[in-house]
């Protein structure tokens, strides 16, 4: 049906439960690193770019100088060829940043699962959701809020992209990894390490048809589905 660009900044990264969703609706996914190393992919061929999350920050401007400022390159490329994009927490914020708005440093970070609130008329579920960030975002003009938090902005759509504060394709397996090299950042949050993963495993099957429902509601914002054909499609 369609092919996705995955931009992945860490080896442990994948597209977990979205990549899931978007595999069930005939979507084939390449997973490409975007790092210091690594060359610029281009989004020629692909029908939507999947900017996942990172442990860096989109205002170092080491990074930026590194390949950030080249991802920032693939999100204009993107936009020249009308395809929409996803963003993923990092993937978020380097979408806000292009196109106008702020990222900082958060004075509350959130670790664990949050409830959010969708603007009325946004159908994105209250969750709960994953979050991982100590970063917040204050998007650009223009933007569509779509849900927040009390600690920050959880969702918005700019033209067909969408971005989300929070980690929908998570699951337990890919935590674990990610714990490997940030269970420090957990435990100092006031996390125990096995009850984190423990909830995590119990919320994967619910966090699955949430995340199923969250690209559906991306798909159909960007012109890419209907209603009546994502009916069809849908992870059950």
């Amino acid at each position: 049906m369609g092919r996705v660009l995955v931009l992945r900044h860490h080896e442990e990264d994948h597209a977990g439960l979205i990549g899931e969703a978007l595999v069930a609706r005939g979507y084939e996914l390449d997973v490409v690193m975007m790092s210091e190393e690594t060359p610029t992919p281009s989004v020629q061929g692909y029908d939507v770019l999947l900017i996942l999350g990172s442990s860096n920050a989109v205002y170092d401007h080491e990074v930026e100088q590194a390949w950030f400022g080249r991802e920032l390159g693939v999100v204009a490329e993107a936009g020249e060829r009308d395809v929409p994009v996803l963003g993923i927490c990092f993937g978020a914020q380097a979408l806000c940043l292009f196109h106008g708005g702020r990222v900082t440093p958060s004075q509350e970070p959130e670790i664990g699962w949050y409830a959010i609130e969708a603007q009325p008329g946004i159908a994105l579920e209250s969750g709960p959701w994953f979050e991982f960030h100590f970063d917040r975002m204050e998007l650009p003009a223009g933007a569509q809020l779509w849900a927040t938090s009390p600690r920050a902005v959880q969702a918005f759509a700019v033209g067909r992209n969408v971005g989300v504060q929070f980690h929908p394709e998570i699951d337990d397996a890919q935590l674990r990894d990610w714990l490997a090299s940030a269970a420090d950042s957990a435990r100092d949050f006031g996390h125990d390490i096995e009850e984190l993963l423990a909830q995590t495993a119990r919320e994967v099957p619910a966090a699955r048809r949430r995340a199923d429902r969250l690209v559906a509601l991306f798909l159909r914002h960007a012109g890419l589905a209907s209603d009546e054909t994502d009916a069809a499609t849908t992870l059950h």
